[in-house]
């Protein structure tokens, strides 16, 4: 097991959560990707973008629906400042994990968290669990408290940011 899946196990069963991620052969880097291979709603996969403040520099996360992106206006209105997509080693360096399985939980710092509305239409939501072929199941309003996400409308249907 991954250090990345394992500090993903490890958050959940602290919070007393009996879940356990799963792997998926095919892969879930992509939100269509996991919806497939999951055998699920697209706007069920809970991605992951993690942006950096332009003036701060501070490392913020959007959790999404997979069949929608972020509208980099309303989600600089909410950060206070202007956002850029975060590179590679700002993910890795501020979340612990590598673009494509970037967790909520088990984050290496803990980051201020957007939270798409339309998640909470879904009884599970499938958010990725530290690798790009792992993914768990969780209630999308257990994901709200476990994360400390705001609850917002930053995001627009369709497009893959």
């Amino acid at each position: 097991m991954s250090k990345s899946l394992r500090r993903v196990t490890r958050a959940l069963a602290d919070a007393g959560l009996d879940i356990v991620p799963v792997e998926m052969a095919e892969g879930t880097r992509t939100a269509a990707d996991a919806a497939r291979a999951i055998g699920c709603d697209i706007d069920q996969i809970a991605k992951s973008i993690v942006f950096h403040g332009v003036r701060s520099d501070e490392v913020v996360l959007f959790l999404t629906a997979g069949g929608h992106r972020v509208d980099p206006g309303r989600a600089a209105a909410l950060a206070g400042e202007p956002l850029e997509r975060a590179d590679a080693g700002q993910v890795r360096a501020q979340t612990g994990f590598a673009i494509g399985g970037v967790a909520p939980v088990g984050l290496v710092r803990p980051l201020r968290t957007w939270f798409d509305a339309r998640l909470l239409d879904f009884g599970d939501v499938w958010p990725a669990a530290g690798t790009p072929r792992h993914v768990f199941a969780i209630a999308p309003q257990k994901l709200v408290e476990l994360t400390g996400a705001e609850v917002s409308d930053f995001s627009s249907k369709n497009g893959l940011m």
